[in-house]
């Protein structure tokens, strides 16, 4: 969510895609009412703390005391089958805007019938309508989402054992290590089917059993090409023999294997970096594999025949598969819009990790895109939907090293009180190209709003490299109270951009460097 973005919904006010609610210090009834809407409808997005004045949304801003219990009871809400079913996956996500927070979530549409308190909502311009009593709505609600998601398809004479059922257990373990309470932990493996949407019942023609998203996810390959013949992915590495290929294989196996395979094939022809994140020193190509391998897996059309491609050269990965597109052309992270092409498989990708929340990923591929190589990654919709990735740029290929550089590290492991850089330096951290780009890429991934971005850039200028500050010291910088600077401080710590140090009092800091 960008600045601009948000200011267009809020001046266009309320419709299909865009509901605002005041919610200043916890969720209302409503909230879930639009959820359930959305999910039937178009999708679309739902802002708290904005009230809506003459056509136009106001922000009047969330109670930042109520924040973290607003976005677990959001959460637990959505996990909850009496008040919302199927369940669904979705975060409130963060905004900064004005000095004020709103939060914010997009709900993608579902590719099954959502329930609230039992009930079926859909959209009419800006109000949620409850047609739970209305056979023709619903019928042509459980239509429009038959004949969009192919997923959806059912195979009655499917049987359990036409499944490795070892991997349903390897997800179950997998959704319980990324969240103790996650729902799955004590269901059985037909409850975990179709609580994920895997197992269902056409409620038009009365058709029950096992859908296409199921034998996907866990068929045995014999299983798949009889339900899915098109299926395949063709992963080509070709760097010497640029005629034909250097290493090639054909990807037949079910997703959850495939995803093993691929990002084997990956690992395998591609240099490795590590950076520092967060204070955590990770493997940046990793993390742009992810993406690419969980992209080519959910977001594609299984209908056609047409084979999904994986292919690694001297200077790029590019990927192509058939796609059923909502536009024409490149995508731009500033208008990106997210639109789940098998929202089934993708809400079972991001219960295990093997996917982000929609729309995150690719906020990720141009965030590790852009450390990992300092280009961009370039995405193109269309009937084939190509996704490239630069591995190295003129810029970055001589700077950023061979596998196992630290690009972005702490080059002063311990700061202690005989460090003499922390009596002062000569240079601004402005000047530091290393904190420079690591604040950027903390601050592009809160999301903060103009003022903040403002405020941390006034701060980054004014205290020098090696300069020991607290509170007191960002009073004085940007001219704000306690509470505003301890704010400010809190939100760089979070950055891990400053450390504590030891031995000259509480509370005092400096910057990473």
């Amino acid at each position: 969510m960008t600045r601009e973005k948000m200011e267009l919904m809020l001046s266009e006010g309320e419709g299909f895609t865009v509901e605002f609610k005041e919610c200043v210090n916890g969720l209302n009834n409503s909230v879930f009412e639009t959820v359930c809407s959305f999910s039937n409808r178009y999708g679309g997005y739902i802002l708290l703390g904005v009230r809506e004045v003459g056509g136009q949304g106001v922000v009047i801003g969330v109670n930042p005391r109520c924040v973290t219990d607003m976005k677990k009871n959001f959460v637990n809400m959505l996990n909850n089958p009496q008040k919302i079913y199927p369940s669904l996956y979705l975060n409130l996500e963060e905004m900064e805007y004005d000095g004020k927070i709103v939060l914010w979530v997009y709900v993608p549409v579902s590719s099954q019938i959502e329930f609230c308190d039992k009930k079926i909502f859909d959209r009419n311009e800006d109000a949620d309508q409850d047609v739970s009593t209305s056979a023709d709505l619903v019928a042509s609600i459980s239509n429009r989402k038959s004949s969009t998601y192919i997923e959806r398809k059912i195979f009655p004479y499917a049987e359990r054992e036409d499944l490795s059922v070892d991997l349903i257990g390897k997800a179950r373990k997998m959704a319980v290590n990324r969240d103790k309470n996650h729902p799955w932990k004590d269901m059985d493996d037909m409850e975990l089917l179709r609580s994920a949407g895997l197992y269902e019942k056409n409620r038009v023609t009365g058709e029950k059993g096992l859908n296409m998203a199921c034998i996907l996810l866990f068929g045995k390959k014999e299983v798949i090409q009889s339900c899915v013949p098109g299926y395949k992915t063709d992963a080509i590495y070709r760097v010497k023999n640029l005629d034909r290929y250097d290493d090639r294989l054909i990807v037949e196996n079910n997703l959850m294997e495939s995803y093993d395979i691929l990002m084997q094939f990956i690992s395998k022809h591609t240099d490795d970096r590590f950076f520092l994140i967060d204070n955590v020193n990770m493997s940046v190509r990793n993390a742009i594999a992810r993406e690419i391998v969980s992209n080519i897996l959910v977001h594609r059309d299984f209908g056609s025949a047409f084979p999904a491609k994986l292919i690694i050269e001297k200077d790029r990965i590019y990927t192509e598969n058939w796609n059923r597109s909502q536009r024409i052309g490149k995508l731009e992270l500033e208008d990106f819009t997210p639109y789940p092409k098998n929202p089934i498989l993708a809400k079972f990708f991001i219960n295990i990790g093997y996917a982000d929340g929609l729309g995150s990923g690719v906020r990720n591929l141009y965030k590790f895109t852009k450390i990992y190589s300092g280009g961009e990654p370039d995405l193109e919709e269309g009937d084939v939907f190509r996704l490239t990735v630069p591995l190295i740029t003129g810029a970055s290929d001589d700077s950023a090293g061979k596998s196992g550089d630290l690009a972005i590290e702490d080059s002063d492991p311990a700061i202690e009180d005989s460090d003499p850089a922390i009596e002062g330096g000569d240079s601004a951290i402005a000047y530091d190209p290393r904190i420079t780009k690591m604040i950027n890429l903390a601050i592009e991934k809160n999301n903060f709003g103009e003022s903040t971005k403002s405020k941390i850039d006034q701060i980054c200028h004014s205290i020098e490299k090696g300069q020991v500050f607290g509170t007191s010291d960002i009073v004085q910088i940007i001219e704000c109270s306690p509470s505003t600077a301890r704010e400010i401080l809190r939100k760089l710590r979070g950055m891990g951009v400053v450390r504590e140090v030891k031995g000259k009092g509480k509370g005092r800091y400096v910057f990473i460097h």
